[in-house]
């Protein structure tokens, strides 16, 4: 029923959306719909004032212009992609929270998807990603990042992994210095007259959990 209800008002505003286009915003501003599009997309016109009769429409009307119209214009989709592992993670959102900030500072979009560890997920995400044309890919899979890499690569997408990534032009890397924060931690432990120190690691399948386990054995030496 809640589905449904969205459905609805989705449809609704839609509709409404439809009806106040850039043909409005000419007639409005009494300029051509060319006019407009220039406008809307920051290029030079002969006179000045345009423009500004244009903006001042857009102001008047409400109107939002199309992004996707306007990334055709530019050849630039300023969107970007985060792909995380699993958005349920208590790790992730604050991380999600500060690429959206920064996004909406630099007028951009985020597009985000999560894999949950699945092959088949993650190649959606993927999919999804080359479908909107994204101008750059966060990758926060801790353990996908072969399977990720090629196809992206190969559409010359740039790449930022954490710690996990591989060495190659257009993929940079967050390295983690898993071995001061553990030891750190095993330290602490140790004051607390702590003896016995259990850690959990995670899958040995992913490099990133290799690393940690390996850091926390050197701690212990």
């Amino acid at each position: 029923m809640l589905a449904r209800f969205f459905i609805r008002v989705f449809e609704s505003v839609r509709t409404k959306e439809q009806a106040l286009n850039i043909h409005e915003v000419a007639r409005r501003a009494r300029v051509s719909t060319a006019t407009v599009s220039r406008a809307i997309n920051r290029v030079r016109t002969a006179s000045p004032k345009l423009p500004q009769r244009v903006w001042s429409a857009i102001e008047e009307l409400g109107y939002y212009p199309n992004t996707q119209a306007q990334a055709l214009v530019s050849g630039r989709s300023r969107i970007f992609g985060l792909i995380v592992s699993e958005l349920t993670n208590p790790f992730f959102p604050e991380i999600v929270q500060v690429f959206e900030t920064i996004a909406v500072r630099h007028h951009c979009e985020i597009l985000l998807t999560s894999t949950r560890n699945d092959p088949e997920q993650m190649e959606s995400s993927v999919r999804r990603m080359i479908e909107r044309q994204v101008e750059g890919v966060a990758v926060m899979t801790f353990g996908m990042e072969e399977a990720l890499l090629e196809d992206l690569k190969l559409r010359q997408v740039p790449l930022v992994f954490v710690d996990v990534g591989p060495r190659c032009p257009g993929v940079s890397n967050l390295r983690i210095d898993y071995l001061s924060g553990i030891r750190r931690a095993v330290q602490h432990q140790a004051t607390l007259r702590h003896e016995r120190i259990a850690f959990i690691t995670g899958p040995h399948t992913l490099k990133s959990a290799t690393a940690r386990m390996q850091a926390f054995l050197k701690s212990k030496s």
